[in-house]
This record gives C-alpha cells, sequence and structure tokens, in this order.
C-alpha cells in the first residue's frame, strides 16, 4: 500500500510564500513612508500609492498605521518593484550600492585635486554635461588651499560638484 506522491506544484507559490512576499511588500512600503515627499517623487510610483504614502504619517493609532500599511502593501503589487529598490539603494546611506559611488566620487575629487588635466578630460568624458569653466575653478580654489595647508572647503566643495552631477546623470536629483 505503498502511496507514490507527485510534485505536481508546477512552479506554484505555497501559500507561506505568498504571505512572506506580501509582508516584504509591506515592509518596503513602511520604508517608502519614511522618505520626504521630493524623494517619492522620484521613485516611479502610481498616483494613488504616491497618495497613500503622503496619507500615511496622518494614522497615529496603532491599528489604523497597521491597516494602512496593509493598504500600502496592496498598493505596491502593482509596482516595479526591483526600480524602486534600486533607486532606494541609490540613495539610502546605509547600502553598499550608495558607499560605493560615495568612495569612487572621494576618488575623482582627489584625482582631480591632485591631478593634472588628464584626469579633468577623463571626468568630462565620463560626465560630458559639466560645467568646464566652474570646476576647474572650484579644483584651482582646492589646490591653492591644499598647498597653504588651509581647511578643505574647497575639495568639499568638488565633491559637493561631483555628488550633484552624478545624481543628476541617475536620476535622483
Amino acid at each position: 500500500m505503498s502511496e507514490q506522491f507527485e510534485d505536481d506544484f508546477s512552479g506554484e507559490k505555497s501559500k507561506s510564500q505568498v504571505k512572506r512576499e506580501l509582508h516584504a511588500l509591506q515592509d518596503l512600503g513602511e520604508r517608502l513612508t519614511t522618505l520626504k515627499q521630493d524623494m517619492l517623487n522620484r521613485l516611479p510610483l502610481s498616483d494613488a500609492l504616491l497618495k497613500a504614502l503622503i496619507e500615511a504619517p496622518k494614522h497615529k493609532a496603532h491599528a489604523a498605521r497597521k491597516r494602512h500599511l496593509q493598504y500600502i502593501g496592496k498598493l505596491m503589487r502593482d509596482q516595479d518593484i526591483d526600480a524602486i529598490v534600486a533607486l532606494l539603494d541609490q540613495m539610502d546611506s546605509s547600502t553598499r550600492q550608495y558607499n560605493e559611488r560615495f568612495h569612487a566620487l572621494e576618488r575623482w575629487r582627489d584625482r582631480l585635486v591632485n591631478g593634472s588635466d588628464a584626469d579633468l578630460e577623463a571626468l568630462l568624458g565620463e560626465y560630458p554635461e559639466a560645467d568646464v569653466q566652474h570646476l576647474r575653478q572650484l579644483i584651482r580654489h582646492a589646490q591653492f588651499e591644499a598647498a597653504r595647508d588651509k581647511p578643505p572647503a574647497a575639495s568639499r566643495k568638488v565633491f559637493k560638484y561631483l555628488r550633484e552631477m552624478d545624481e543628476l546623470r541617475r536620476g535622483l536629483r
């Protein structure tokens, strides 16, 4: 009387797996509720979800907040989650991707301040939309400060300008 059990799931998800995915969407929605509106406007979100995220702080009671987060989770099902997560990772300072981008910009700044015109040309090859005159001026000020052992205020401005260019190119601004 041995019965043969056949796996005829054909790729179907278990009820537990579906629940885990829905809770993950709800958690992502809760993470989105902490963002400011200008950050939310940069994300590829539907109008209904954007409205629900903006209304989220209004719900103070625990039950109301929980119910609203479930609603946000439901709206998240129809979104491009991969695009949202990718943009969030670029904006979130605790992620590896953000840190790698930050360090790459620091290396560019150091190359520009300590380097030659060849480094500037390489940067312009990567960021053709850069204002060359403004960038050269910032670099000269940073080199002047470094030569005189002054605080690196101009070097910080070079970094800030590089970060702004990078964010514009990535669509984060």
